[in-house]
């Protein structure tokens, strides 16, 4: 293996990441203030939507998963005072209403149904069959409710020229902003946020773990979590509050956690996986250096960058080879369970000529 250094390191870091952050911060912002404008106009017209611009804690509302893929979730108004209760039986039903006879499964890990019964205050349009059936909020009706409440907003705010609804495959709103860079494709998820409580199946911390601190695991699941419209009938679980305040803190210490995901993202979209709409992306990244984090919880295990940076390579070789990488708060759920295992396979030996020869692209 050709050698290279940790001013090679730096020198890479410097040159080439800082200007992807500076260029894709300027991106956020035209997308932000794009976006702000359209939700607002939503808002005016349906309350039960709230723009972005007045919502969410540090700023978690966007989700930036390649330089051109953004997430955005639109917070819900009208369903507060949240209780998770023992579930009902699961039940399946058309999205007309009729009741299927027998359930197709039962929700994966990460998905749950939305029971109305669960809020101690829930306005009374979401009682509406427009967006629920049986007590149930359903995703599907909310996300074609909003899209169409989007492309009318596109309309009247004269947006109609940088902002275009793409065709979506399943339940998600898709649009298209042109920017004055490039042409970013933005997902956006009406999202339920929960507020000082925390769900069962996220059995976190786990115990002995030294990482992060009790005080702070604390501090971090009071800031709740969301629930998004992301499939037709059940709601994804999110703690994405909960991963900004992880990572904002993650190099408190003096360590060298956060360059060395900022150099492996920036290795992922130029040379293993680049594109649009990769296998992988900075959601996954984020995920392995929490984990790595846990396993490695000492200050002295991040004080050698090259170490440190070569080490989260090398898991992230093996999540990639093996096809499998747990959820950091729900551990029983795999994030590359429909992955794309070609695309896996490819970015797997690209990443291992890359461990070979690394001096070829530290430059």
């Amino acid at each position: 293996m050709n050698d290279f250094t940790e001013e090679d390191l730096n020198n890479y870091l410097q040159s080439q990441i800082d200007l992807r952050h500076r260029q894709v911060s300027k991106t956020v912002e035209e997308v932000q203030q794009i976006i702000q404008q359209l939700t607002a106009e939503v808002s005016a017209k349906d309350g039960r939507f709230q723009s972005i611009s007045h919502s969410g804690f540090y700023n978690d509302n966007i989700k930036v998963l390649t330089p051109s893929l953004f997430l955005i979730s639109v917070p819900i108004r009208g369903l507060s005072g949240y209780r998770e209760k023992k579930a009902r039986q699961w039940r399946y039903y058309t999205l007309s209403g009729s009741k299927l006879n027998s359930p197709v499964r039962e929700p994966e890990k990460l998905l749950r149904w939305l029971e109305l019964e669960n809020f101690s205050n829930s306005a009374q349009e979401w009682h509406d069959t427009s967006v629920a059936i049986e007590g149930d909020v359903v995703p599907a009706k909310v996300l074609s409710l909003f899209k169409d409440l989007v492309e009318n907003a596109i309309k009247v705010c004269n947006l109609t020229g940088k902002v275009s609804v793409l065709e979506s495959v399943g339940s998600v709103v898709r649009v298209a902003v042109e920017t004055s860079e490039l042409q970013v494709e933005v997902e956006l998820i009406p999202t339920v946020e929960l507020l000082n409580c925390w769900p069962k199946r996220a059995r976190w911390p786990r115990f002995f773990k030294r990482w992060p601190s009790k005080e702070k695991a604390r501090c971090i699941k009071s800031f709740g979590y969301n629930l998004m419209a992301a499939s037709n009938y059940h709601w994804l679980l999110s703690f994405s509050r909960a991963e900004q305040v992880l990572m904002s803190s993650i190099d408190d210490d003096g360590g060298c956690r956060r360059k060395c995901y900022r150099i492996t993202r920036q290795l992922k979209e130029n040379v293993w996986c680049p594109g649009g709409k990769p296998v992988i992306n900075a959601y996954h990244l984020q995920t392995l250096l929490l984990w790595s984090c846990e396993k490695y919880p000492r200050t002295k295990d991040w004080r050698n960058f090259k170490k440190s940076f070569l080490r989260l390579v090398k898991k992230l070789l093996k999540c990639v080879s093996q096809r499998y990488l747990r959820h950091y708060f729900v551990r029983g759920y795999n994030l590359l369970k429909y992955t794309n295992t070609s695309e896996l396979d490819i970015m797997a030996k690209k990443i291992t000529d890359f461990l070979e020869n690394p001096q070829l692209y530290i430059h």
